[in-house]
Order: structure tokens, then sequence, then C-alpha cells
């Protein structure tokens, strides 16, 4: 039985350390380099590491795995009550570790090297469809200004290249030479999210996981490997309600300070991919 848990709180350079019993009882507490914190935990016996799940963190996560070290991450959130004075490096570490006793703290899933990969892929495509649609609003933008009016969506991309084209328009030359370079970066970004949305679909037919998801009713490729990706394993949820919950699908719940007992939002609530 592991008798120390040590609180880290991550940063690009220097590291926050707070070690205590499993009582509670302040063992030490250190800032540390990069290099320093891993020659630290090597030097450690086998403990419980927990951190906020954040950047990084996954990372540090298998490392100290290897080192024989027991690893739990807490969303930041669940770490926020904690913290007892002014907020700095030290006091969120403390947080940490007591946050971590807490007997219904609920807590991350490392992720492996591939899902992370995943989750990198899938990030890089939407991130290409928001700047699609970013250049596609600017094209109609302009259009607008000289009194064309063109719907929301990719889809009328036709109409708005045919503006262009017309030659019988009122638009004047230097507005046609902008709107035809817009046009050839959106067929550029096209291209890409293709070739990534390609490259998604043959990752789904790679993992079994990934195959049973595509069997049910409504789920294709992208929603395979965005659940791989980003969800934790099964078994961390005890019934379909609290993966639905987790997704977001459910109504939030609150409660009003004039009224006993809890009251379901009309709106759903919304749904937080943590530690990717």
């Amino acid at each position: 039985m592991k008798n120390i848990m040590i609180g880290v709180d991550l940063a690009k350079n220097v590291l926050q350390l707070h070690g205590a019993s499993m009582t509670g009882e302040v063992l030490f507490r250190k800032k540390l380099s990069r290099g320093q914190f891993l020659r630290f935990m090597q030097s450690q016996p086998t403990a419980v590491v927990v951190m906020e799940a954040c950047g990084s963190v996954h990372y540090w996560a298998r490392e100290l795995m290897s080192l024989g070290h027991e690893v739990k991450l807490i969303a930041p959130q669940y770490v926020r009550p904690f913290v007892k004075r002014q907020k700095n490096d030290a006091a969120d570490a403390e947080a940490i570790v007591i946050a971590a006793r807490q007997p219904e703290m609920r807590f991350v899933e490392p992720k492996t090297p591939d899902q992370q990969a995943r989750a990198v892929l899938f990030r890089a495509r939407e991130r290409i469809v928001h700047q699609r649609t970013e250049l596609v609003n600017a094209l109609r933008a302009m259009l607008y200004e000289y009194g064309h009016v063109i719907p929301v969506g990719l889809g009328h991309i036709k109409r708005l290249e045919a503006i262009l084209n017309d030659a019988a328009g009122n638009l004047p030359d230097l507005v046609r030479e902008e709107g035809h370079d817009l046009l050839a970066q959106i067929g550029e970004k096209t291209v890409r999210i293709d070739n990534k949305t390609q490259k998604l679909a043959s990752l789904a037919k790679q993992t079994d996981m990934a195959r049973r998801l595509q069997t049910m009713p409504g789920i294709g490729p992208m929603t395979a490997v965005a659940v791989e990706a980003f969800a934790p394993t099964m078994e961390n949820f005890k019934s379909g309600r609290n993966f639905a919950a987790w997704l977001g699908l459910v109504p939030r719940q609150f409660r009003p300070a004039a009224r006993k007992g809890w009251v379901r939002s009309r709106g759903p609530a919304r749904s937080t991919f943590v530690g990717c």
C-alpha cells in the first residue's frame, strides 16, 4: 500500500510538488525544474501522484507510471474549491492533494500516445474547417458590399464563383482578383480537409473499438474516432446515461435559491473534452 501522495502543479519549466501522508500530514514542499523532477521521482518510493488534467499531463503520467508510481488526474474545476489561500503554485499543489483525498472524487483516465495522436489529427481537421468557414464568410461579406446576398453555407460556393466570373457584373477588377484568391484558398482548405477525413476513416478501420462503434445506428468513422480519442474507457461509467451526461446530451441540473430540489434547465449541458 502506498503511504505517500504527491500533488504536482505542472508548468512549462518549473514544477511545484506537495508531498503528504495519506492522513494529510505535510511531508515536503518542493519547486523543481523538469530534469530535477524526474530525478527526484526516480529516487522516491512508489507513491500516488496526482496532477490536474491540463496540457502535457498525459506525457508526465506515462513517465511517472513507467517509474512505478500510481498516477491520478483531476479535472481543474474539481481542484479549485480546495485552494485555501491566495492562488499560487504551492497552494495549487496542496489543493490537488486535498481534492484527491475526497472519497467521491472523479479522476481522468491517462491517455495513450495513440489516443493523443488521433486527437491531434481530429483537432487539426476541425481547425482547418474553421479556417475554411472564415474564408467563405469573408468572401460573402466582400460581395455583400456590392449588393450580392448569398446564404450561409459551403453549398453556395458555386454561386459565389458565378458572381465573380460574371463579366457583366458590377464588381471592380480588384475585387474579382481578391475574390478568386479567396476561392483558391477555400479550394486548398477543402483538399486538406478531405485528406484528413480519409485518414480518419482509415484509422476507424484499424481498431476493434472504432469498428464496433460504427455498427451502432448514426455513428460513422468520424464519431467513432472522436469517441476513441477523447472519451475515457467505458468502464469508468456506471451506465449509458452517465456517458451521455459526459458528452453533454442531458439537461444541466441546478438548485434555484428560492426553491428546494433539483430542477432541470431547458437547454442541454455543454460538453468539454478534458485533458486533450
